[in-house]
């Protein structure tokens, strides 16, 4: 996307698992104005990428439905593509 002002009124919500404490570093999101997502982490929080709510909803539902769980099965390694 092109650079645009973030909005200074954002809520951000921390993804962070259940009972953790600290800094993380986590990733958080916030939903703006037009239908935009913005996302940032916790340990850079000046470093925000924006995406549509269309494209975030997709990537979401990837998610549920285990598009993305090779990611996970290599701990503590880069997947190999």
């Amino acid at each position: 996307m092109t650079d645009r002002q973030i909005p200074a009124d954002l809520t951000w919500i921390r993804a962070a698992p259940e009972g953790e404490e600290g800094p993380g570093p986590w990733i958080e999101i916030a939903f703006g104005p037009d239908e935009l997502v913005y996302l940032r982490e916790t340990g850079d929080p000046t470093n925000i990428v924006t995406t549509t709510q269309a494209k975030w909803d997709a990537f979401t539902k990837g998610v549920i439905a285990g598009e993305f769980d090779h990611f996970t099965e290599l701990a503590g390694e880069h997947p190999v593509f």
